[in-house]
């Protein structure tokens, strides 16, 4: 039996977060049972689905939830090095055979040293997932954003081998690591194949339209984190200088977010009529409904790894217009439409979509076949599996 420790995550049931959202798919779609998974879980995030004991099964996988004091912007590193102790006493309580431990992000640099050399005491592995360019997000401010820096340089130098979902970050491990000849392996996020099982009559369907003043098929969407990196202010700008009679439906978090109220005042977006927050939506097939009746997706997410929004829009949504660059090219390839951030560049690529509509038709639905070869849960879940098992 090979015994795999994952780390990183809030944990499962997932709630929300791409994290989340892999680990509970590794878990529903496993194949073979040769393999013991373990889950870290926050506390809170169990008691969302009323799981208050310390040990629970989910999936077939062992979970153990960890208490995570509120101690804010260090929270997610103490529960990484709190929930990696504690996996590591028990694989040794439990005499596992060259255990692996997966830590997904790269939070705990300065303080993996110590934790690896247990690990090796074990006969273990350590295997780490990178995700993004943390460091690059505009949320942190400058000491952060070098801690991440420095956090990501000792990970990649104490792994074993680091999994990543998007072969950009790949190709910059190797190279802005060299010095440690890091061991590298590409495995894609997942993403799910199935359409919708609503249609147009569901009184949920229905609702959420009516309620949002929104006509179906006649709308750009846009799904995701309202921070900057994400090109909000550039897709709102350009979409406002379009002469587009559609809606621009933006589903995301704006509560109390410093960063919409700064846009706001400088776009003055609220006086254009087509520009819709609506909010969130947790309900999975409504939110997959809504992408499948979306006129276009419209994609500016620049520092992560292969999003797992972009892979859900492009397995479902007609027409996508993803920002250039090499994390959306790698997934979209030549089956979606491209933009960057020179002025006019979005805006005249929207009016030229509704000035030739006859030429749409040849990019409606491409990017699914993409998709179905190489990220869906089932193959995504074997390639891990014969890492797992091929390790030791």
């Amino acid at each position: 039996m090979k015994h795999v420790y994952i780390i990183g995550s809030k944990g499962i049931p997932a709630k929300y977060g791409g994290f989340e959202t892999f680990v509970e798919k590794l878990t529903e779609y496993q194949v073979d049972r040769n393999i013991q998974y373990h889950v870290a879980c926050m506390t809170e995030n169990s008691a969302k689905s009323g799981i208050t004991d310390k040990h629970f099964e989910h999936n077939g996988a062992k979970c153990f939830n960890i208490d995570v004091p509120n101690i804010g912007p260090a929270r997610a590193i103490y529960y990484d090095i709190t929930a990696l102790k504690y996996a590591i006493q028990l694989a040794k309580n439990n005499e596992d055979y060259q255990p692996i431990f997966y830590v997904l992000a790269c939070r705990i640099g300065p303080f993996v040293g110590n934790l690896k050399r247990q690990i090796v005491e074990l006969g273990g592995h350590l295997l780490v997932n990178p995700d993004g360019h943390e460091w690059m997000r505009a949320k942190w401010s400058y000491p952060v954003r070098r801690y991440w820096k420095y956090s990501e340089q000792l990970m990649v130098k104490h792994a074993n081998l680091l999994i990543c979902d998007s072969k950009t970050i790949e190709r910059y491990i190797s190279e802005e690591y060299r010095q440690y000849n890091p061991r590298t392996k590409y495995i894609a996020y997942g993403t799910d194949l199935e359409k919708s099982k609503l249609n147009k009559d569901n009184p949920e369907v229905v609702k959420w339209f009516r309620e949002k003043d929104i006509l179906q098929s006649s709308y750009y969407l846009v799904v995701g984190r309202f921070v900057p990196e994400n090109n909000f202010e550039t897709m709102i700008r350009e979409f406002m200088k379009s002469n587009s009679k559609k809606d621009f439906i933006l589903i995301t978090n704006v509560e109390k977010n410093r960063f919409y109220d700064q846009l706001q005042r400088e776009t003055r977006f609220n006086d254009d009529k087509r520009i819709k927050f609506v909010g969130t939506v947790y309900d999975q097939e409504l939110l997959k409904y809504i992408r499948e009746n979306a006129f276009a997706y419209i994609h500016g997410h620049e520092v992560g790894g292969t999003n797992p929004s972009l892979l859900e829009a492009l397995s479902s949504t007609r027409l996508n217009l993803l920002l250039d660059v090499g994390f959306n090219r790698e997934v979209g390839k030549e089956e979606a439409l491209y933009w960057n951030r020179t002025e006019d560049n979005l805006s005249i690529l929207i009016n030229t979509l509704e000035t030739n509509k006859s030429k749409n038709g040849s990019w409606l639905n491409k990017t699914k076949k993409v998709i179905s070869k190489s990220f869906t849960w089932d193959f995504v879940v074997n390639e891990y599996e014969n890492e797992f098992l091929n390790r030791g």
